[in-house]
């Protein structure tokens, strides 16, 4: 099961939830099941930098899960 872990920003909108569990392949996958837990979500999501396995990622739709993988939501980091 890939581990996901939200970021305190998050929280407000999962009713507390940080850290869940999901049997899924690929981010995409992670995507939609956040959304039909949580439509709230989505802005949110569109907005966010995720970490897989410890490498950030700007735009990670086509990025394949290992069964042991973590993906870590956070605020996207902007520089200027």
């Amino acid at each position: 099961m890939v581990k996901v872990v939200l970021s305190e920003n998050f929280v407000a909108l999962t009713g507390g939830c940080r850290e869940l569990h999901l049997p899924v392949d690929n981010y995409r996958d992670v995507i939609a099941e956040l959304i039909t837990r949580w439509p709230q979500l989505e802005p949110l999501l569109e907005r966010s930098s995720v970490a897989i396995d410890g490498l950030i990622y700007q735009d990670a739709m086509y990025e394949t899960l290992q069964n042991d993988s973590e993906v870590f939501f956070m605020p996207r980091i902007e520089g200027g």
